[in-house]
């Protein structure tokens, strides 16, 4: 007897109120179907009575008529309606608490084939309202250590509050069946010290998961190899970027903004590289330009001798091209 009440007490509270419920509501219709069998002339007419009564709804189709099944529903009432109340009012705070964790990042992820998002800041931000706006179904796992809560509400993101270096904040991002993973430096702190944090953080996914496709942000040019040697699949250097579009805002002649342009066409389009197809092979660069534009898509360049081109030759022929350079429809 012992043993079954140390396995009762171990189990979670709103089993064991749910198992005492129904064990209470089941023992009293049995008493009232053996004390007026002819008003409750079935054991679930009796079981039917003891939920009714003890939920306090009381919709009247059965009633104890005699003065021993009285005493039993003023038991049930005393008893019974007590721990349906408490029973109910568990799990209203049960819910509201784990509302109030799952805010909080203190809820484990149990979907897989996720994206894992490492470091809530404005690009982050901006990436889950792109995926959002342009409907992409895929779950986003989001992990941080320096924010409390998640105060923005999205339907797909899943918020994990923790260390990404630290084996529990792992564990409970499933990073073991996630796909991909965006690794990006904090903005807070040295271009270098972010830089060697956005390693360690390399090092420690590859570690729980050797097939994830992580994605990784540094700072700095001279952190990129070991980027790659921590095991980043894509390494995007933001401020080589920064300085390319700065660059361009600096001296560009015409009225066009190129931020702006390219801003919207990476909002639209997405660079693709794929090989020269086998009924092009023994035609020219603007064959394959002309191909490629009814399919909607638009060639920018070649790869030939490990280089890129994007000065086309309308006359060179796509033997001499290993890969074609394009710009396809963003993936939605």
């Amino acid at each position: 007897m012992q043993h079954w009440m140390r396995l009762y007490f171990q189990l979670p509270l709103f089993i064991r109120l749910f198992s005492t419920v129904i064990v209470f509501m089941i023992f009293f219709g049995i008493i009232i179907h053996t004390i007026e069998p002819h008003n409750f002339p079935t054991l679930f007419d009796g079981i039917w009575w003891a939920f009714v009564t003890g939920a306090t709804v009381g919709y009247g189709d059965y009633v104890p008529l005699s003065t021993a099944g009285k005493i039993t529903a003023i038991f049930l009432i005393l008893t019974g309606g007590g721990l349906v109340t408490f029973y109910m009012a568990t799990l209203s705070a049960a819910t509201v608490q784990h509302e109030r964790n799952l805010s909080r990042g203190k809820v484990d992820f149990k979907g897989k084939e996720h994206i894992i998002l490492i470091g809530w800041n404005e690009r982050t931000r901006q990436l889950i309202e792109m995926m959002t706006e342009n409907k992409c179904h895929e779950y986003i796992v989001l992990i941080d250590r320096s924010m409390k809560k998640l105060y923005e509400n999205h339907s797909n993101v899943h918020f994990i509050h923790g260390d990404a270096t630290m084996e529990e904040t792992l564990n409970k991002a499933n990073v073991k069946d996630a796909k991909t993973a965006i690794v990006t430096a904090d903005p807070s702190k040295a271009e270098h010290e972010a830089d060697q944090s956005v390693i360690h953080q390399l090092v420690s996914l590859k570690g729980h998961n050797s097939h994830l496709f992580i994605i990784a942000e540094v700072l700095t040019d001279k952190q990129k190899i070991n980027a790659e040697r921590a095991g980043a699949d894509r390494v995007i250097r933001s401020n080589d970027f920064m300085s390319s579009l700065f660059y361009h805002e600096l001296f560009h002649t015409d009225p066009g903004e190129p931020f702006q342009l390219l801003l919207d066409l990476l909002t639209s389009r997405q660079f693709h590289e794929e090989a020269v197809p086998t009924e092009l092979e023994d035609q020219l660069v603007e064959d394959a330009v002309t191909y490629y534009l009814k399919k909607g898509s638009v060639v920018i360049g070649y790869r030939a001798n490990q280089t890129a081109h994007f000065i086309l030759e309308p006359s060179l022929p796509l033997t001499k091209v290993q890969t074609l350079i394009l710009l396809i429809p963003l993936r939605t």
